[in-house]
């Protein structure tokens, strides 16, 4: 994970901010460009960043403490504010350093280390929402282009047919309110090609969030993912939103062990340097201060007990994640079977349905024996199962996407 996270930081840190390139794009390309682009992640990798900069002060001694002053002025007395007539008096310059204990040292030490740990965490499960929603928003697109092609295709057909119309009402082999069916018919399928046409543009606008390119274009076939519902459930154990609660678990613990730390003495040592007048002599002193945590019940005790409180509920979340993991797996499992059902269905029943109905109402209304209407009602119908039959598919393809980027091992 480390050599991941690493790798991640360094691409995100040195593609950061560099221009956008347009052009068509395949779902392998699509996938890394995000990867390089996407602010998301790059803020991410600032962050593991930090925590590894941060780790080097972690446990360090505090900085010492320089104090000037001036001792046993007199002010009263008949030597009041007369102190070169005092043999006390002296101008004092002294340091001071405070050492805590050693064990609150290592445990600001892990803490800076856990801090690490789940920063990287953090990394690597943004990685994986960026390369989910990117692939997402790349089979939206292709998907929503190829709904627009199917409406245009079954458009052109039925357009051509109406264009006869009024020859054959004028041979009398039509009446005239079928011309007007006609056209009705082809104004509605203009407002459905009016919402396939804004439902590219919103998917495309989706996959230049995540690529930064600016006119994204698909390019390539679709992945056709192979879900394996064992193999997924084996991975859940590595899955990122897991590791995340584990690095703060760690957190927690390091946060027990600091807490914990605090009921044992501080030290630190002090040494200055008095001038006195120039008849008497100089002094030099030194000392040791020693922290006396004497009331840990009411001081130490309390903080410690927040903290294995806090650790508590953390473990109790990872549990409460790990179900709800399972569960969230399992039903979209479920799902995905039931978009795979329908999507066979609706390819090798509904839609082959539909367009034999379409040849044979357009070969009735050629021998006479249908009207106009009955050819406009089966392309209407042809245009909502060719619909269908796309969106399902669709589907399946963003199911196996999700399932087999969200829910794949971490190990590589």
């Amino acid at each position: 994970m480390k050599l991941f996270v690493f790798c991640v930081a360094l691409v995100a840190s040195a593609s950061f901010g560099a221009p956008a390139l347009a052009g068509p794009l395949t779902f392998d390309e699509a996938l890394a460009r995000a990867r390089a682009n996407a602010p998301s992640l790059h803020a991410k990798a600032l962050g593991a960043d930090a925590s590894r900069a941060a780790r080097g002060a972690a446990g360090a001694l505090p900085d010492p403490k320089l104090s000037v002053g001036v001792d046993s002025f007199p002010v009263s007395g008949p030597l009041a504010f007369e102190p070169s007539r005092d043999d006390f008096n002296a101008v004092r310059v002294g340091v001071s350093q405070d050492f805590p204990n050693l064990a609150k040292r290592h445990a600001q030490q892990a803490r800076a280390d856990s801090d690490i740990v789940a920063a990287d965490a953090e990394t690597v499960a943004e990685a994986r929402t960026v390369e989910v929603e990117t692939a997402v928003a790349w089979i939206t697109l292709a998907y929503a282009e190829r709904r627009l092609a199917a409406l245009d295709g079954v458009r052109a057909h039925l357009g051509r047919l109406v264009d006869t119309t009024p020859a054959a009402v004028a041979s009398g082999g039509a009446r005239p309110a079928q011309v007007l069916a006609g056209r009705q018919a082809l104004a509605a399928l203009d407002d459905r090609r009016d919402e396939l046409v804004s439902a590219v543009a919103r998917a495309r606008a989706d996959l230049t969030r995540w690529t930064g390119d600016a006119a994204p274009a698909v390019e390539g076939s679709v992945p056709d993912f192979a879900v394996d519902g064992a193999r997924l459930h084996a991975a859940l154990d590595t899955n990122p939103s897991i590791a995340m609660i584990r690095a703060r678990i760690g957190q927690a613990e390091a946060d027990v062990r600091l807490a914990q730390a605090e009921r044992r003495p501080d030290f630190g040592v002090d040494v200055s340097y008095s001038r006195r007048d120039p008849r008497f002599g100089d002094y030099v002193s030194a000392g040791v201060t020693i922290g006396l945590p004497l009331f840990k019940r009411h001081r130490q005790e309390p903080m410690i007990a927040a903290r294995q409180a806090e650790a508590e509920r953390v473990r109790a979340e990872q549990q409460d994640a790990s179900r709800g993991l399972v569960a969230a797996l399992d039903a979209a499992l479920a799902d995905h079977a039931m978009h795979h059902a329908q999507w066979m269905r609706s390819r090798e029943t509904l839609e082959p349905l539909a367009r034999e109905r379409v040849d044979l109402e357009t070969a009735s209304y050629g021998a006479g024996r249908a009207s106009l209407v009955d050819v406009v009602d089966a392309h209407t119908a042809l245009v909502d199962a060719t619909l269908a039959t796309l969106d399902r598919e669709a589907l399946v393809a963003i199911d196996g996407a999700r399932l087999t980027l969200t829910y794949r091992s971490e190990a590589r």
